[in-house]
């Protein structure tokens, strides 16, 4: 606790804009309304991604609590500022099933798209295991440094030479204790 204080007190993190379309619109179009614990848990993690201290943020909740939900707001505060989002699982099965799941949820949401023809471009959501081969790695890794990539779901692979990020703003760790690192749900 001490040293998450003095972290807080000395070092200066993304102060993130939290009010948007790209949450907002998120939020909106989940075809099922969000539980009270869900609501709450994403107005403190906005409301500490709109703080300029790092936040280091533990989320617990049972398989089917809503856990990935609150981790893809928390993504979309990244995007819609203009940063990127990593979704990092423990292993290729659940990242996955985190990759479809959130293709699936994120589907219709756009992103503005300076220099392109058309004003918006569809949010973009990459895999990267070690099972992605070098073909679609360098893809993602092009599409990460020209800032086309928004959000990356992947497994320990995010950790090395690949996943070079133009703006990393909140990278979500699941079920981290697998990793063998400190408890850390969401990062920034």
């Amino acid at each position: 606790v001490a040293r998450k204080r003095a972290l807080a007190a000395e070092a200066s993190g993304i102060r993130h804009r939290i009010v948007g379309p790209l949450v907002e619109g998120f939020l909106a179009g989940l075809p099922f309304p969000l539980t009270g614990d869900q609501r709450r848990a994403i107005d403190e993690i906005l409301s500490d991604l709109a703080a300029p201290a790092p936040m280091h943020r533990l989320l617990q909740g049972d398989v089917g609590s809503g856990k990935t939900v609150v981790a893809l707001a928390a993504l979309l505060a990244a995007v819609q500022g203009g940063y990127q989002g990593a979704l990092m699982a423990p292993t290729e099965v659940l990242a996955e099933q985190h990759y479809l799941g959130s293709v699936r949820m994120l589907e219709g949401l756009s992103v503005p798209a300076p220099g392109a023809l058309l004003a918006d471009r569809p949010v973009r959501v990459a895999l990267l295991t070690n099972r992605t081969g070098a073909a679609d790695r360098r893809a993602i890794a092009a599409g990460l440094e020209a800032g086309e990539v928004d959000i990356v779901v992947g497994t320990h692979a995010l950790l090395y030479g690949d996943a070079r990020f133009t703006r990393l703003g909140v990278a979500v760790i699941d079920e981290q204790h697998r990793f063998g690192v400190e408890q850390r749900a969401l990062l920034r």
